[in-house]
């Protein structure tokens, strides 16, 4: 494996699942492969579960962990074409991505929506730039509209979890009241087509997600008809894809609920944190054992060693 920016860099799916179980069961029985082996986790964005649940698995691999917050412990980057370079930014990627390159064996990084332009967004030109200029394997730590190993770790969560060989899984839009970028349903929607799941997608009218992550799919506007005998309820909020950027709702009655959680199949709650409580779902969900939001976190380091462990095998 190359490179690991979306579920399209996966050839075997339930081969990688599996792989991930052996990597759950015994996480130091490839330490040897990380040995005289760097990495080096770029951030332009914050985070919690991501940056730690990296450096761990990297160091279960036995690589050497450098973090990097960009922008804030590093010059700020140019990432434009042909640009005179006389305002803020101080290094272009094209060299600092070099750099970084020539210093490790493998880069992650983080870099998220801006919401201002749709076009740009989608061109993901920072994580395009990096793999562009690098010259040496990159994975995806949440892009401006994927968020893969958030995916992977959902997928292995569910595997674990599930009592029927093809459950229901709904992903659910949920109020939330800032504007939030489409990566984590993105990317969700692009895994789940994948996995061997019934999918539903429901959200407000307005919300639609790109055509081409829900290919065939179609949106359920009816939040409660969508939660009937499911068996997963993933619940994330996003901002409008069509206006893009845009709050369109902010409805309350979107929320999770321990009463539409009834109407599930003896459901689980899955969220990839940080989730606002009793806007997003309220407690009585959230601290049942109905949730399964601590374990899904544990997972990403399963995740991401399991991406590492492959790269490393074909460095």
């Amino acid at each position: 494996m190359r490179q690991f920016l979306s579920v399209k860099d996966v050839e075997d799916l339930p081969a990688l699942l599996e792989e991930a179980k052996q990597v759950k069961k015994t996480p130091f029985a490839w330490k040897h492969l990380g040995e005289n082996k760097s990495i080096c986790l770029l951030f332009l964005n914050p985070s919690l579960r991501t940056r730690l649940s990296s450096q761990r698995a990297a160091a279960n691999l036995g690589l050497e962990v450098v973090v990097l917050d960009v922008n804030a412990g590093s010059w700020k980057l140019e990432f434009g074409n042909g640009t005179v370079m006389n305002g803020d930014t101080a290094e272009h990627v094209k060299e600092a991505a070099a750099v970084i390159g020539a210093y490790f064996d493998l880069i992650a990084i983080r870099a998220f929506a801006e919401l201002k332009d749709k076009d740009e967004d989608y061109s993901e030109k920072v994580l395009s730039a990096f793999v562009k200029y690098c010259g040496v394997p990159v994975v995806s730590l949440e892009s401006a509209t994927g968020h893969p190993l958030q995916s992977f770790a959902d997928l292995i969560t569910i595997e674990e979890h599930k009592t029927t060989a093809r459950p229901k899984v709904v992903l659910t839009w949920a109020p939330h009241p800032r504007a939030l970028p489409h990566a984590v349903p993105n990317s969700f929607v692009e895994w789940m087509q994948v996995a061997d799941v019934d999918l539903v997608v429901t959200h407000p009218e307005g919300y639609e997600l790109s055509s081409d992550i829900m290919n065939d799919l179609k949106p359920e506007y009816d939040q409660k008809k969508a939660f009937k005998g499911a068996d997963f309820v993933y619940a994330k909020n996003w901002s409008s894809f069509n206006e893009y950027g845009k709050i369109l709702s902010t409805d309350p009655n979107w929320i999770v609920t321990k009463e539409k959680m009834a109407l599930t199949n003896g459901g689980k709650f899955l969220h990839c944190l940080p989730v606002r409580r009793n806007v997003i779902v309220e407690d009585a969900v959230l601290d049942s054992d109905q949730s399964l939001v601590i374990e899904e976190a544990a997972n990403r380091i399963v995740s991401m060693q399991t991406i590492l462990k492959r790269m490393l095998e074909g460095i």
